[in-house]
């Protein structure tokens, strides 16, 4: 694994300098990812993380990879492994911000969906329209934001959320078995997750109107014939998050066993920011108008209850 010195630990230049070593830069990206996960709120302090073999069918990596990088973490205090209880994480990576390269650290355009929404539940009102596949990393951030919220961390008064969903009585191109493009087994997994998700949610938020945390609490799902190719979240009408999918190759995990597939990944992914300014014309200003727009469209004329 080599020592701390001499070594980058969270460096995306590992890899070209590494050559043909594959299986480094398969653990510095893995290794990165999680950290950037524990940094924005994705997997917080006390929670425990997904099992490796999750990990590995996620990230596309072997199990292998994963315990190494797991490992890495535990060596560096972050995480806590166990046998038979898995690995929980016990603190930020806040103290080892300053050894991630700088272009990473304020990369200009970019953020985490978690960032965000800690910023925008800080707010007295919160207001997010989300275009979406699955609804699975809303819902898991949502769950984060309703626990500060119970804590006194953040206050907002007002919450409203509109989330537009494909269709599910739609063919969509993905998932689907690569043996086998007529199973339909992959489909009905991820409306199982897609149905799981938005009623953990819808849940989180209205307890907390009910709990009397937040008065005024409105969730608003719609389904609409559109196949998503990118992830959409809109704060206040002001900013944005956009993301796209990425079509890949890997199993799938059933029921019955596990099979090839051709999926998408977009949980945990670095979206491109975009902020409205003063100036209607500035590339920020434009890009959220036009999606703004474009939500409004579909939740108006194209999406059902």
């Amino acid at each position: 694994m080599g020592t701390e010195a001499g070594r980058k630990p969270y460096g995306r230049h590992m890899g070209g300098l590494r050559g043909a070593e594959g299986g480094c830069r398969e653990f510095e990206r893995v290794l990165e990812e999680l950290v950037l996960r524990m940094s924005d709120g994705t997997y917080p302090q006390g929670i425990l993380l997904p099992p490796q073999r999750e990990l590995a069918q996620e990230l596309s990596v072997s199990r292998d990879t994963v315990q190494r990088v797991l490992k890495e973490l535990s060596e560096r205090g972050l995480v806590e492994s166990r046998q038979g209880s898995g690995s929980r994480v016990i603190a930020s990576p806040a103290s080892q911000e300053q050894q991630r390269p700088a272009d990473r650290r304020a990369r200009p355009g970019r953020a985490r969906l978690g960032q965000q929404l800690a910023l925008a539940f800080a707010r007295p009102e919160v207001v997010l329209d989300v275009f979406t596949f699955t609804s699975e990393s809303l819902a898991t951030h949502i769950w984060i934001q309703a626990e500060r919220i119970r804590l006194g961390e953040v206050v907002p008064q007002r919450i409203a959320l509109r989330m537009l969903l494909p269709s599910e009585d739609m063919p969509l191109p993905y998932p689907r078995a690569i043996d086998d493009l007529d199973d339909p087994r992959p489909l009905e997994r991820v409306r199982g997750i897609t149905r799981r998700n938005t009623k953990s949610l819808q849940l989180a938020l209205e307890e907390l109107k009910v709990e009397k945390f937040v008065a005024d609490v409105d969730v608003s799902v719609r389904y609409a014939p559109v196949t998503p190719a990118f992830k959409l979240y809109l704060f206040h009408g002001t900013e944005a998050l956009h993301g796209m999918y990425k079509v890949v190759e890997r199993p799938i995990v059933l029921d019955e066993g596990t099979i090839p597939a051709i999926d998408v990944i977009g949980f945990g992914a670095v979206l491109e920011h975009y902020v409205a300014d003063d100036d209607p014309d500035s590339p920020g200003s434009v890009f959220v108008s036009e999606r703004q727009t474009w939500f409004d469209s579909v939740w108006k004329y194209l999406a059902t209850d």
